[in-house]
């Protein structure tokens, strides 16, 4: 039986997702819920999300990651979440896009592990972990050319996250960053060094209801789509 907080997680999440429009389908709300439920718990041991995010767990990270898949562009295959931390936004997207295969990267030990962890809990066939940084040789070597989409929620700058993407991705692709904050300077400075890469870009406001209805919370949601 579910614990009464993953049930609580249960129910916060289906409202998010009818107050917005989302398939809530309950095969996928109950899987988003015990992962929300796995974070909490392992959050004792290790500091996965900070201990304010806790109370907003559901909210700020596990919907959130789920909401953008509704911006994901057609015809994404293979994805990789650079600096997945906890498990956001690869794991929801995981959750919510079984017809995707994704890589999960972190350099932390203890957060893969825990990543890992969660997956196999979760019964998710389509994601792997890999304990790398995304800049080594290494694991340039193993992933060169293989992805179509990036994901990565606030972890460098864009001008950081190009660079990172550009040995891993396929001739055509596209960045999805999660970012709150001023972004002109951080989109001048990629736009300068990779404008032959960037063949377009366009950011939406993150509003959602019922507690984020004009975006008061100021998160955006960046694509970028890019060529080789």
């Amino acid at each position: 039986m579910p614990s009464n907080k993953q049930q609580e997680f249960q129910k916060e999440l289906q409202n998010f997702f009818w107050e917005n429009g989302l398939t809530s389908e309950v095969t996928k709300t109950d899987r988003l819920a015990f992962f929300a439920h796995l974070v909490t718990e392992k959050n004792k041991d290790i500091n996965l999300v900070s201990r304010t995010d806790l109370d907003n767990l559901v909210e700020k990270h596990v919907f959130l990651s789920a909401f953008i898949t509704r911006f994901f562009p057609d015809k994404v295959s293979r994805f990789i979440d650079i600096g997945t931390g906890g498990g956001f936004p690869g794991i929801p997207i995981a959750i919510m896009r079984p017809d995707l295969r994704g890589v999960l990267v972190d350099s932390t030990t203890k957060k893969i592990d825990a990543v890992k962890e969660f997956i196999d809990k979760l019964k998710l066939s389509n994601v792997i972990t890999e304990n790398f940084r995304v800049e080594s040789n290494e694991f340039i070597e193993k992933y060169k050319e293989q992805f179509d989409l990036i994901v990565s929620r606030a972890t460098v700058p864009l001008i950081i996250l190009i660079r990172y993407a550009l040995p891993l991705v396929k001739e055509k692709s596209y960045i999805l960053s999660i970012k709150g904050g001023d972004l002109n300077d951080e989109f001048s400075k990629a736009e300068l060094k990779y404008k032959s890469n960037i063949k377009k870009s366009t950011v939406y406001e993150l509003a959602y209801k019922p507690n984020n209805p004009r975006n008061e919370k100021g998160k955006k949601l960046i694509i970028i789509e890019l060529q080789k």
